[in-house]
Parts: C-alpha cells; sequence; structure tokens
C-alpha cells in the first residue's frame, strides 16, 4: 500500500545543487542578452554624460599618448622605429593596448563595484565582465578608425609602409586581446573580494607589462638580443601587437609567426577558462567578503 502510494506520489519542488563549478551557464547568458546590451549602453552613456567634450575623447586619448611616446622616447631617448613613421608605430600599439588594458582594469573591479546590485537582483554575474569586454570595442572601434586615417596618410605619402594579406587575422586579435583581459580580469576580481590589496598593485602591474609588451619599441631593435626577445615573446600580448604591426605595416613594422600567435590563442583559452571555473566559484559566497 504504502509502496503503492509512493510511486504515485508528485513532488512539487526539488532541491538540487543551483550548479556546478563548471557550469558557466552560457545558455542563460544567451538568454539575458538584452541586459548585457543595455550595460554596455549605461557603460557608454555614463562614463561620457558629464564631460564636456564627450566621445571626442576617444579621439584625444590614444593622439595625446602617441605624441608623447613620439616625443619621449623616439625623439629624446632615441628608441628607433626602423623604417616605419614613428607616429602610426606607436599609436598601433597604444590603440591594442588601451582595450586590453581597460578591459583588465574595469573587469577586476567588477565584484566590488557591483555588489549593491549583486545582492539584490539576480542575472547570470558573467554578464557584468562581459558587458565590460563589449563596450569596450566601442571605444577600440573609434580608435581604430583614427589609427586607420594616419596609416591610410602614411600609406599615401610614403613608401615604408606594406600591408599584406594577414590583415585578415584583425577580428582574432580583438577576440585575443578581449579574452585575455576578461579571463585575467576575472581572476583577479575574485581574488579581491578577500585580497584587497591586489586592486592597487594592478595599475602598477599593468604599466609594467606595457613595457615588456612591444608597445613602445620594436621587438626587432638592434639593442635586443634574441635571448631577451623569446622571453618578451612569452608575453601573451606580444604576438598580438607584432601581428597587427607586421598586418598593417609589414615586416619594418612587426614580424608574424603561426606559432606565437597559436601560444597566445592557446594562452587566452585557457586563461579564460580559468577566470570562469574561478568566478563560477566565489560569485556563490562573495556578498560574504565584499
Amino acid at each position: 500500500m504504502n509502496q503503492a502510494h509512493h510511486h504515485t506520489e508528485h513532488w512539487t519542488e526539488v532541491i538540487e545543487p543551483e550548479s556546478g563549478l563548471l557550469d558557466f551557464k552560457l545558455r542563460e547568458v544567451w538568454r539575458y542578452r538584452d541586459l548585457l546590451m543595455l550595460l554596455v549602453r549605461r557603460d557608454f552613456v555614463a562614463l561620457y554624460k558629464q564631460t564636456i567634450l564627450g566621445p571626442i575623447w576617444f579621439f584625444l586619448q590614444p593622439l595625446l599618448t602617441t605624441v608623447t611616446f613620439v616625443f619621449v622616447f623616439n625623439q629624446i631617448a632615441g628608441i628607433s622605429t626602423g623604417t616605419v613613421p614613428a607616429m602610426v608605430f606607436y599609436m598601433a600599439g597604444t590603440t591594442l593596448w588601451n582595450y586590453f588594458a581597460d578591459c583588465l582594469n574595469k573587469t577586476s573591479t567588477v565584484f566590488k563595484d557591483n555588489a549593491a546590485v549583486f545582492g539584490k537582483v539576480y542575472f547570470p554575474r558573467l554578464i557584468m565582465p562581459l558587458s565590460i569586454v563589449v563596450s569596450n570595442l566601442v571605444k577600440l572601434g573609434i580608435q581604430l578608425f583614427l589609427f586607420l586615417m594616419f596609416w591610410a596618410y602614411y600609406l599615401f605619402t610614403t613608401d615604408t609602409i606594406h600591408p599584406n594579406m594577414t590583415l585578415g587575422l584583425l577580428p582574432l586579435l580583438i577576440l585575443l586581446m578581449g579574452g585575455l583581459g576578461l579571463g585575467f580580469g576575472m581572476i583577479i576580481s575574485s581574488l579581491t573580494t578577500k585580497y584587497r590589496d591586489l586592486i592597487f598593485l594592478l595599475t602598477f602591474a599593468v604599466q609594467l607589462l606595457m613595457y615588456a609588451t612591444p608597445i613602445i619599441y620594436p621587438i626587432n631593435a638592434p639593442g635586443i638580443s634574441p635571448l631577451v626577445r623569446k622571453i618578451l615573446m612569452i608575453n601573451p600580448m606580444s604576438p598580438v601587437v607584432e601581428t597587427f604591426r607586421y598586418a598593417f605595416l609589414g615586416s619594418g613594422g612587426g614580424t608574424f609567426s603561426w606559432g606565437a600567435l597559436l601560444y597566445t590563442t592557446v594562452f587566452t583559452v585557457v586563461v579564460m577558462a580559468f577566470g570562469a571555473f574561478i568566478f563560477n566559484r566565489v560569485e556563490k559566497s562573495f556578498m560574504d567578503t565584499v
């Protein structure tokens, strides 16, 4: 009698674990894509709503940085950019580095910055760092347009720039930069819920990493030994910058290696997976420590 009754029972609620550590809720993220786009719009509007020049800062920032690099590193320090004009050489590196650094810096404080929202409303937490990476694409697009104007000028007025077929790899390079910024950002954001000191170290670390990336110097500069060159290429951003310069400026501006690009791709996938793993683990309990 009891056994028959047991088989006819219908439970109204089943309590199960919410998700495993390897469940990144990607389908749920896709269902919340409208929220993702709203957050992207919010980031873009909020950042420049109270500025006088607004989005013009997108143009001014890389332009002023490039002019500073040309003056300090090329003119004063005497770092040669080879046959490539210094202006377009430095602007190429600055444009890429700005996107990566913005993704990393803003993603790394996502738990701290959004603690109030996370504590009140449910949505896939991965939406927040993803919105940062996507919103920075708008800024990247504007700065790429500025770079292309200078690039086109030098392309038609000099004989030192030789673009090639690797231009088709640009979407991959953007994905790799966004992925690296997102992955490292999620790792740091997860750690800063307990170790706040990392936030202060991050600014210094990003600046240091820029000098370990061929942004202000050609990796084939005469003063760089083959050993140092190999060490610099361990930095996953180095192949991205070198490939970008090689694609737009030719062999005088950068180098290209399928092996180096494959290394960065594998590195990016591993960092993103590890970052999502830690992020997924910390989001369950971070409200107790933030």
